[in-house]
């Protein structure tokens, strides 16, 4: 029986397989956050990776958004630190499972009023060589996702996902869905995500499937994400409520409001994202998401293999 990854060492995290990662994430039963984290920018440490900051907070398993393959950066990670070398320091120096955004951003897509920050690039889109290249570099997860603006449909997701699930898919843990939007207007509220858009999802291959946290999509009440759970769970397949409303800079109540939330609605991992700071959400807030959903035992040891390297 595998361990749960509540109780993994740095050690054995390193050396869990993908079955056995998606075993130990069950075994769980809802108390993991993942925290995604930005290493383009100037960390809120300076010379500490925004990913390592929240780990110290109690992160169990960080996600890379903004990360290009093709130029590879984390900022604050030891000066000289080969771009090959780039996953494996990070997963070393946090203990941590490691995953990176991907965008199936449609071809010739454009935005005139994208932020500059989140124009998308090559080493970015949902390829297949850029995902052979993060398996390579030691990635556990991609998320196949979209972010502000970049106009990411389910069915691009979709098509995407076969084709990665074809060529990564024995080893690293796909996860597939949106956060919010995406800037498609007309797939808003609770047409973001359907039961035929994750029948899609799991006959492609998808391991994981992200729904927006109740709270947080407008229209996307508690009850809307339990079916949704409900549902996945009936098809054998996993489920992370994700908070990609810049909400994780929100005040404490509110997202412990929305932690208990995706607690009640049955989720299997527990997403926080990455704008409270610009960057990494409010530190404070990574804390209190995972002490609401596994308490203070819990939460501390995650900090305490953190710290113990």
């Amino acid at each position: 029986m595998q361990k749960r990854y509540l109780d993994c060492s740095a050690s054995e995290i390193s050396q869990l397989s993908k079955k056995a990662l998606l075993e130990a994430i069950k075994g769980s039963e809802g108390r993991l956050l993942v925290s995604e984290t930005i290493g383009t920018i100037q960390p809120v440490l300076m010379n500490v990776t925004n990913a390592e900051l929240a780990a110290s907070q109690g992160a169990d398993i960080l996600l890379l958004n903004i990360f290009d393959v093709n130029n590879p950066v984390i900022q604050g990670l030891p000066v000289g630190t080969a771009p090959q070398d780039i996953i494996r320091t990070l997963k070393h120096l946090t203990g941590r499972a490691i995953g990176v955004n991907l965008e199936p951003v449609p071809a010739g897509f454009y935005n005139p009023n994208q932020d500059a920050q989140w124009q998308i690039s090559e080493g970015r889109l949902a390829t297949v060589k850029n995902a052979i290249t993060l398996k390579e570099m030691g990635v556990d997860i991609i998320v196949l996702t979209g972010n502000p603006g970049n106009g990411v449909t389910n069915q691009e997701i979709n098509q995407s996902l076969k084709e990665l699930k074809a060529t990564v898919g024995d080893d690293v843990v796909l996860i597939t869905g949106k956060m919010h939007a995406a800037g498609v207007l007309n797939a808003s509220a609770e047409q973001l995500i359907t039961e035929s858009d994750i029948r899609c999802f799991i006959d492609s291959g998808a391991d994981v499937i992200l729904l927006p946290a109740p709270g947080t999509v407008p229209g996307i009440s508690a009850e809307f994400v339990q079916k949704m759970v409900a549902y996945c769970h009936s098809q054998g397949v996993l489920t992370m409520t994700a908070i990609g409303t810049s909400q994780e800079g929100a005040d404490l109540q509110t997202v412990r409001q929305i932690a208990l939330m995706c607690k009640m609605a049955g989720t299997d991992l527990h997403h926080i994202g990455d704008s409270g700071y610009n960057g990494i959400a409010l530190p404070e807030n990574i804390l209190n998401y995972g002490i609401v959903i596994r308490g203070v035992r819990h939460t501390y040891s995650r900090i305490a293999r953190s710290i113990n390297r």
